[in-house]
């Protein structure tokens, strides 16, 4: 994939020499298509951190270029799973039994599958129905030469707008969180801390671990059901509404409160019910958040807000989010930015169903790209809380959402900023 990737580039880059602009970025743009439907092919055939990185890069975007982000979206949220012959060996190998000896019943058809592992329902010796999470063998030993790989195809293939550090730093916190990820006794310690957190009736429900059928590889939980997103999607409007406002808490709750956030916002890690209540499911991948850049992220979205360009500017290069090798960018590009993206947040009840910022921000991109490119760059301590709010945004517009968020959001910065 590297090798191809990196040919089709240098081909492209010869040939746009002896062509006229416009052919030249044409071809440009689609060498990069085929090389992204190449590394999307090739990730959605393997299991592991690059499938992983793959569908995470398919909720932001924002990182990857267009071609290449709208390839990886087309990666199946779930692979293909592995045999129950290979589940019941890493069972054994990490419980020290087989499933049909640790439970009462195991399933062998997998529940769920994804990149790094696969859900079989089960039921306790003492009668608790539960789910029994089991890794991929070698998966954790295969992270860190999957992940420089990833970023070496990326590299050469011209397709990644990033400065090598920038790039270095970006990877830098995606291994540490898969790293996590891989490890099922620190997932069990997030799930014990966000069950304490959630503990009262109402609003969001943990499963419990399973202590004694779990392991760095195998975790053991409650079941808790719920409704899927499309099931969800299917409630009456005050229903859709009333998990809309639900979502919005958590997620504010977490970052700017706790300051540990649930990062995955993939739809299946979550259920959902009738009553207001969200499931949450996956604490493997929870990214811890410094007060400091929550503080200076909440100053530099309520400047945005007040339209105050020269605040966010200041704030952009606080977080890390400018390059400042290259000169600040005038404030119009601020306000036309801003003018798309805070949308939800103008005041006002905001039909998440029938936004259009997905199509106002393609027109800008075109110019962005061709001016702006170099100019910013993606703080790797915000990669993770972007990807949140960009896949929340999906979820409340798939939920047909209509709410007005920004008193929510005010009283969450007032109690950040007093």
């Amino acid at each position: 994939m590297t090798a191809q990737v990196a040919g089709n580039y240098a081909k492209t880059r010869l040939t746009s020499m002896f062509q006229e602009r416009e052919a030249a970025e044409s071809a440009l743009a689609q060498a990069h298509d085929r090389s992204g439907q190449l590394v999307a092919k090739t990730l959605g055939e393997l299991k592991g951190a690059v499938m992983k990185v793959g569908q995470m890069a398919s909720i932001a975007g924002d990182i990857l270029p267009r071609e290449l982000a709208d390839a990886l979206g087309s990666l199946q949220r779930d692979a293909p799973p592995m045999g129950f012959d290979v589940v019941a060996e890493q069972v054994e190998a990490e419980l020290g039994a087989t499933p049909d000896a640790l439970f009462r019943h195991f399933d062998r058809q997998p529940f769920a599958a994804a990149s790094i592992g696969q859900v079989h329902r089960a039921v306790t010796e003492d009668g608790r129905d539960v789910v029994v999470k089991v890794q991929y063998p070698g998966v954790d030993a295969a992270v860190d030469s999957d992940l420089g790989q990833l970023k070496l195809a990326l590299r050469m293939s011209g397709m990644l707008q990033l400065s090598k550090s920038a790039t270095d730093a970006l990877f830098v916190e995606l291994k540490a969180r898969l790293h996590e990820e891989l490890d099922y006794r620190h997932e069990a310690e997030n799930l014990r801390f966000f069950g304490d957190r959630y503990r009262e009736p109402g609003g969001v429900l943990v499963p419990e671990v399973v202590d004694d059928r779990s392991s760095q590889r195998v975790l053991t939980l409650t079941y808790l059901p719920g409704d899927s997103l499309s099931e969800a999607a299917a409630y009456s409007q005050a229903q859709r509404n009333q998990l809309a406002l639900a979502i919005f808490d958590m997620v504010t709750d977490q970052a700017f409160r706790l300051r540990r956030l649930h990062a995955d916002p993939n739809p299946a890690n979550f259920a959902f019910r009738r009553d207001g209540t969200i499931v949450l499911y996956d604490f493997g991948c929870i990214k811890a958040l410094d007060l400091d850049v929550v503080t200076h992220y909440a100053k530099t979205v309520r400047a945005a807000l007040d339209e105050d360009y020269a605040e966010v500017e200041t704030g952009f290069v606080h977080l890390g989010a400018r390059n400042l090798h290259k000169p600040s960018p005038p404030p119009e590009l601020y306000k036309a930015w801003r003018d798309i993206l805070a949308q939800p947040f103008f005041g006002g009840v905001f039909d998440y169903a029938n936004a259009t910022i997905q199509r106002e921000t393609l027109k800008l991109v075109p110019s962005f790209l061709a001016n702006y490119v170099g100019v910013f760059q993606p703080p790797p301590q915000l990669v993770f809380l972007d990807r949140v709010v960009v896949g929340h945004y999906g979820t409340l517009q798939r939920l047909g959402a209509k709410v007005d968020l920004r008193p929510r959001l005010d009283a969450v910065f007032d109690e950040l900023l007093q």
